[in-house]
């Protein structure tokens, strides 16, 4: 146990707050689900487009651990203030260019060719989750700020208060509740930007004082700094675009399946594999988050090897919850099936209903590789080893989760012969990240000057 004790110091709030994230996605999937089960495969497809560019967003906004970490180890405390504001005014811009992908929205959608009544979902739900494009980036960088100084349990707070706004937004607006009209899956997204309004106001308001203004500048860094600037996109920007690369090749994958001859039942399916699978895959990041912030604290103050031993102590911890996550998914998959439950599609629903217990199976499996991938790809990004990640995410989807996807679309059975292709893709890059670290390059490299 003593091993992992440092980890798990700064792991438990993270797990708790993916956790609290988790739960505020499930309850967004499990309204919308019993508001409509094609309302749910609208929800999947759209999520997957979405992500592609809010990933490169807040991934690059939340890239601000790292730094923090770095400066807190070198005890380089006045350069802390500086690099969150950066990450603030890369959130602003970001989440303003998004908002411009509303006027193309039906474009979009109707590009992507799923059936007209989905379709009509699909540019409803995105529109409307648009909204939450800059404060889901501010949270991001709140975060950011708090995790890398090792204060996690702040974190937790903000995510917890985001899940209990989304989960009373949701009520309202999906189903018209308390006067509030009745929007459907729109309001499911209003509810998710209303919610991240809520952190965002929490997160700054624990940031933007006296106390952190005395330790870290953070009052008076909030000029551009364009130096510092220049290395926060400079590492910053692959850090998001492994998100984002991985989110367009997921994004294609799960649009192929949702033309599949069953497509709906198939993409929704998909989408409840996906939900369940977070189940096991959030509270593990935020042990890989934990992982990251020590490589970039213990590099800071250039001790490789206790950043070494940091990183193997989370892997450990990582599987154990994994692999018991995995056996659940195995033994009992109609208890997590019923949460989504929807009579009033019965058709769509029995051959749901048919598909996930198998779609859990692949879960069980490739998500104790996943681990991996999550541990050894936020180690080397805490060192700042973000073009190698960023490499991987751009080459290793596509030929081995993608492309074989689309020849078996047509296959009786297509959906399972897509999950397995996903196996192997998760499999695959789990050993590439491995092997990375076991080099030890990024034992010598750091973010800040």
């Amino acid at each position: 146990m003593e091993r992992w004790k440092e980890i798990l110091e700064i792991a438990w709030p993270l797990i708790i707050a993916n956790s609290f994230w988790n739960i505020q996605l499930t309850i967004d999937r499990l309204f919308v689900g019993n508001y409509s089960t094609e309302a749910l495969a609208a929800a999947t497809a759209v999520m997957g487009v979405f992500w592609t560019p809010m990933a490169l967003l807040q991934q690059t906004a939340a890239y601000l651990m790292t730094f923090v970490a770095q400066y807190y180890g070198a005890r380089r405390l006045q350069m802390i203030g500086p690099a969150v504001w950066q990450s603030i005014y890369v959130s602003i811009i970001g989440g303003i260019l998004i908002l411009l992908l509303i006027p193309v929205a039906k474009e979009i959608f109707l590009a992507i060719n799923h059936s007209p009544s989905i379709q009509n979902l699909e540019t409803d739900y995105f529109i409307a989750i648009c909204f939450s494009a800059l404060p889901t980036a501010l949270v991001a960088s709140a975060s950011g700020f708090f995790t890398g100084l090792g204060n996690t349990r702040i974190v937790m707070w903000i995510n917890c208060s985001g899940m209990v706004a989304n989960f009373i937004f949701d009520y309202l607006l999906i189903f018209g509740k308390l006067g509030f009209p009745a929007m459907g899956i729109k309001g499911a997204g209003y509810a998710t930007a209303i919610a991240n309004c809520v952190a965002t106001g929490l997160g700054f308001y624990l940031i933007l004082n006296k106390s952190n203004e005395s330790e870290y500048k953070i009052l008076s860094g909030w000029k551009w700094d364009s130096e510092l600037m220049k290395r926060f996109i400079k590492y910053g920007i692959p850090s998001g675009l492994q998100w984002a690369l991985e989110g367009l090749a997921f994004t294609v994958f799960l649009i192929i399946i949702g033309r599949m001859n069953n497509g709906s039942a198939a993409l929704a399916s998909s989408g409840i594999a996906v939900t369940i699978m977070l189940l096991s895959v959030l509270p593990a990041m935020g042990v890989a988050q934990s992982v990251s912030v020590l490589v970039g604290q213990h590099l800071g103050e250039n001790k490789p090897k206790q950043a070494e031993y940091a990183t193997w102590s989370g892997l450990q911890i990582a599987i154990m919850y994994i692999f018991t996550m995995g056996i659940t998914f195995i033994l009992f998959p109609n208890f997590y099936l019923n949460w989504f439950h929807n009579p009033e599609d019965p058709k769509i629903w029995m051959q749901v209903s048919i598909i996930v217990p198998y779609l859990l199976m692949y879960v069980a499996l490739f998500t104790s590789f996943d681990c991996m991938n999550m541990i050894f790809s936020f180690a080397l990004k805490g060192a700042g080893d973000t073009r190698f990640v960023t490499i991987v995410a751009m080459l290793v989807p596509w030929p081995l989760m993608v492309i074989p996807t689309y020849f078996f679309k047509d296959r009786e059975g297509a959906v399972y012969w897509a999950w397995g292709a996903a196996s192997i893709f998760i499999i695959t890059q789990a050993f590439i990240f491995l092997q990375r670290f076991l080099g030890g390059k990024w034992k010598n490299m750091r973010v800040i000057n």
